[in-house]
């Protein structure tokens, strides 16, 4: 999938996603290895956008597993269509057989382990699920199979690339973390992040990428509900192209602030103690 570190950096950077060492040594060894990658930090860092990179420098298929609280096989494996072994069950003969692939559904883990071609598969927000889905993915992880008692064991055709995300929300278990290797992203320092901006927003003049660099990194220092995220910091970039502000003043910080902060009690909080009052 990829020759080095340094080959998952060139095409990483040619999909607009800007790696660093520990990221690039990170993706090559998960993929060399056959590992799942487990990507944890705050939210809005680039978690999830480095598996959909991932896919595109590599020209795999992106299946993606949301995870939430309440996720259950169903969701996240497969599940039978009950209404058509119904309809069957009526029309024929019962003793005909209901759980065969006519009516199997498959659902994103199912789908990956059974893609024949290059796929990349995300289990985004990992710490949202239930701790049962941890139990769900652990022979999955493990051996890159799934158990369907009508079917039987069914073995990956070619073993997807795995990227888990967690927000550390809450903590994974020891034995989910074991199967795989580990990934910690924090926020971009601001020149790394003046750097993705340009890389998204190449229209944008290097100076004012590097006031909103400056300026979101001031944001992330104060107390705040929620921290602005890179995609809101691109988005900022966007905003101002969109007014054609070929400046970040304090007037037009005051006017876009709501791109980046997104309640009203950091909002107060920054106008505050940027002197924007």
């Amino acid at each position: 999938m990829f020759a080095s570190p340094a080959d998952v950096t060139e095409r990483l950077t040619a999909v607009d996603y800007l790696s660093d060492d520990a990221i690039s040594t990170s993706v090559f060894l998960a993929a060399a290895l056959g590992k799942p990658l487990l990507v944890e930090g705050p939210a809005g860092v680039g978690k999830t956008q480095l598996a959909k990179a991932v896919a595109q420098a590599t020209g795999s298929a992106l299946v993606r597993l949301q995870c939430y609280e309440g996720l259950d096989e169903a969701r996240a494996l497969y599940e039978w269509n009950y209404k058509k072994q119904l309809l069957r069950i009526q029309a024929t003969s019962a003793d005909d057989d209901i759980f065969t692939e006519e009516f199997l559904l498959e659902r994103p883990l199912l789908k990956a382990i059974r893609a024949e071609e290059p796929t990349v598969l995300l289990i985004d927000e990992m710490d949202k699920a239930d701790v049962e889905v941890e139990g769900l993915l652990l022979e999955l992880l493990s051996d890159f199979q799934v158990t369907i008692p009508e079917l039987g064991t069914i073995v990956a055709r070619r073993r997807p690339y795995v990227v888990l995300t967690s927000n550390a929300t809450r903590e994974l278990s020891e034995a989910l973390k074991r199967r795989c290797l580990y990934l910690h992203i924090e926020y971009p320092t601001p020149e790394r992040e003046r750097d993705i901006v340009l890389a998204q927003v190449p229209s944008l003049p290097a100076g004012v990428a590097e006031q909103l660099a400056r300026t979101v990194a001031t944001l992330r220092a104060l107390e705040l509900k929620k921290a602005p995220s890179v995609a809101e910091t691109v988005d900022w970039a966007h905003t101002l192209l969109a007014l054609g502000r070929g400046d970040l003043d304090e007037e037009t910080v005051a006017e876009t602030l709501g791109v980046v902060l997104k309640h009203n009690s950091d909002h107060e909080r920054a106008v505050k103690e940027l002197g924007l009052a």
